[in-house]
């Protein structure tokens, strides 16, 4: 689950809720489950953040293949919104690029970890919610 999680949350294209649902359908217990995912994919999120920091805009573009277009989206959100935006890091498409963006504009990282273990831990609180 947290390898899910973890790899969901970054750049790469991958999905944790297909794993999430399966393990809560086999009975593990839901507040386990919540905690492993959400360290998973903020822990991604950070990733996405020290490479941003640490590369700017090329690392998003060159190296990981995110579209141009992507790119600009979640960088008119950011300017847009200025960090409040982190607080849309678990929407599909402009999430992962949004983290990736508040590393490349040296959002406070305090902030960063506060934005997106609420908003990702809320997340996946109500997909379980759902499932329950």
């Amino acid at each position: 689950m947290f390898l899910s999680a973890f790899l969901a949350a970054t750049i790469l294209p991958f999905s944790s809720e297909i794993v999430l649902s399966a393990l809560y359908s086999s009975g593990l217990n839901w507040v386990l489950l919540l905690v492993v995912v959400s360290l998973g994919n903020v822990l991604g999120s950070v990733v996405n953040y020290a490479l941003g920091f640490k590369f700017g805009k090329e690392i998003a573009t060159d190296k990981l293949k995110v579209s141009e277009a992507a790119f600009k989206r979640a960088s008119y959100t950011f300017t847009k919104w200025g960090k409040w935006s982190l607080f849309l890091c678990w929407v599909p498409i402009i999430g992962d690029p949004i983290t990736l963006v508040a590393g490349v504009l040296r959002n406070p990282f305090w902030f960063f970890i506060l934005a997106v273990t609420l908003s990702k831990t809320a997340r996946y609180a109500a997909l379980l919610y759902v499932l329950v």
